[in-house]
């Protein structure tokens, strides 16, 4: 009766009721015609408000003629800013890329000799840069970082861990000593723009598992071994987020058997107190370890009655004295700083073979074809400045593969929300959460061209990125034809700026860059 009540009166006075009305809203779009001739991959940097960076790299596909690239920045309204181009020297082929807030940079080698080139992009003006020197020989690269004038350059050499710092200065290089051993690998390089130092990030999966991270200071100089070796569980992964001048949080996830496989995650405080070791005894009494089951959301991907038995089994094992295994394999995301503390995002994949299927916990049936990565769902988790868990959340994925393991969900926090989105055969799947709060199921949008009678009849390589403020910048390949002529259809490598609108959704957020190779597509 009062519900009734309250509404009368809200009639009588002229008020409507209406629900929050969120959705992701098409605001411009630029196409790039695609060279049928040439074969062609793009590279799409967000530069937050600044704009972004559209990298066009080009090359016969009859003979072995030299890379060009066009780099042209476009402001936020897509209109290009400027345009540089650059001839690569047919000696040298790309192997990895890495941005900062200046710069973009480009690493090259030439094969036969072992020379190395550094080109430096300046994204104010689009100047260019080159380095060139030598590092060592056979070397596998894996990873590509660069802080202030130095660039390292992580991999193997004969199968042991090597890194390298080489200097734009005078062009020297140096070895970070103490990585090359046997049977070792590395997880992960990540520098320290707070700190001025250089993180390695090492595990080995063989006989006794270990996991260390070895801190070096800009002139090369080893400053601390951290071993986790002695821990209760074994350490996969970290990435690592300084939260003050003398402490950094390690947050990553963890297996109990010595396998890639995880079976929650954890994080730990690192403290920066200067030269030392830190045993692995001392250090497994700070880590925080949290088990997949002990997260109130993370199995929200499943049907009611999956999760109710999977959670069954995992208490069942406990009651027993057990550790219930799962079987999750996880691409973490780089932390993300909040007025609270820091996020962390991590996508559940696995490897999908003709025929296979996932069971409960992670666990993989398969025949021998390999398909790709299936994505299954997305978790993301709120930490406050001294590691504590404050909540979690799921965002299901759904009918997602990709033959390159990528990050394939975007986080775009406004305010005190957060808006998770991926791309899929020309679709945007989004979800609004708050904490641990659905704000907004999943909705899906399609993308849209600039006129209304025209037809998407192909798309491939779509990706997706958080932009600036309440944007998100989609991109990918297209084959479009205006409604009843076939014969006029064109491809193109489209941008589509996306509005996400709703009441109080107003915080910025930065970004990474993908590469996108052409595809051909189907055959007409």
């Amino acid at each position: 009766m009062l519900r009734v009540l309250a509404l009368f009166c809200l009639l009588f006075m002229g008020v409507t009721l209406r629900p929050a009305r969120a959705q992701l809203a098409h605001s411009l779009r630029l196409e790039i015609p695609a060279n049928r001739d040439e074969t062609e991959t793009f590279d799409v940097t967000p530069l937050s408000d600044r704009g972004v960076l559209v990298t066009i790299r080009s090359g016969s596909s009859y003979d072995f003629s030299p890379t060009k690239f066009s780099f042209r920045k476009y402001d936020v309204n897509l209109k290009l800013i400027w345009k540089a181009d650059f001839k690569q020297d047919i000696r040298f082929r790309s192997i990895q890329t890495y941005d900062t807030d200046q710069y973009t940079y480009h690493l090259f080698r030439d094969y036969d000799t072992g020379l190395f080139q550094f080109l430096r992009l300046h994204l104010d003006d689009g100047s260019i840069e080159t380095f060139e020197g030598n590092l060592v020989d056979q070397f596998d690269v894996q990873h590509f970082k660069v802080m202030g004038s130095q660039a390292y350059v992580g991999g193997y050499r004969h199968g042991r861990p090597v890194v390298m710092a080489f200097s734009f200065f005078d062009q020297s290089a140096k070895v970070l000593p103490g990585l090359y051993v046997n049977r070792m690998d590395l997880s992960g390089l990540e520098v320290d723009e707070v700190h001025r130092e250089i993180n390695v990030l090492v595990h080995t999966l063989k006989r006794h598992c270990k996991f260390s991270l070895r801190t070096y200071n800009y002139d090369c100089k080893l400053l601390r071994t951290i071993d986790f070796d002695g821990t209760q569980n074994n350490l996969i992964s970290g990435k690592l987020l300084p939260v003050n001048e003398s402490e950094s949080l390690l947050v990553g996830n963890y297996s109990t058997d010595c396998t890639p496989y995880s079976q929650g995650i954890y994080v730990t405080r690192i403290h920066h107190g200067g030269p030392g070791n830190t045993s692995g005894d001392t250090a497994s009494h700070t880590i925080q370890y949290i088990e997949f089951s002990q997260l109130q959301n993370f199995f929200n991907y499943l049907k009611p009655h999956r999760q109710q038995k999977l959670l069954a089994r995992a208490l069942k094992k406990k009651e027993e004295g057990k550790d219930y295994k799962f079987h999750y394999r996880l691409l973490v995301h780089d932390l993300q700083v909040t007025s609270e503390g820091l996020t962390l995002v991590a996508e559940v994949y696995y490897p999908q073979y003709r025929g296979s299927s996932i069971a409960y916990g992670g666990y993989i049936r398969s025949s021998d074809r390999y398909e790709g990565y299936r994505y299954t769902h997305a978790f993301v988790c709120g930490f406050d400045k001294q590691g504590k868990l404050l909540w979690d959340n799921c965002f299901p994925i759904k009918e997602l593969l990709s033959k390159e393991l990528i990050e394939m969900v975007q986080v775009s926090q406004q305010g005190d929300r957060m808006v998770m989105a991926y791309p899929n055969d020309g679709e945007i799947t989004t979800e609004v959460i708050q904490g641990s709060k659905v704000l907004k199921e999943t909705e899906r949008f399609k993308l849209k061209t600039n006129a209304e009678n025209e037809k998407v009849t192909f798309s491939s390589q779509d990706n997706l990125m958080a932009w600036y403020g309440r944007h998100f910048l989609a991109f990918g390949f297209q084959k479009i034809m205006p409604s009843r002529n076939y014969a006029s259809q064109r491809e193109v490598f489209y941008l589509n700026k996306l509005t996400y609108s709703e009441e109080n959704l107003n915080q910025p957020d930065k970004s990474t860059s993908a590469k996108v190779p052409k595809s051909d597509g189907p055959k007409q």
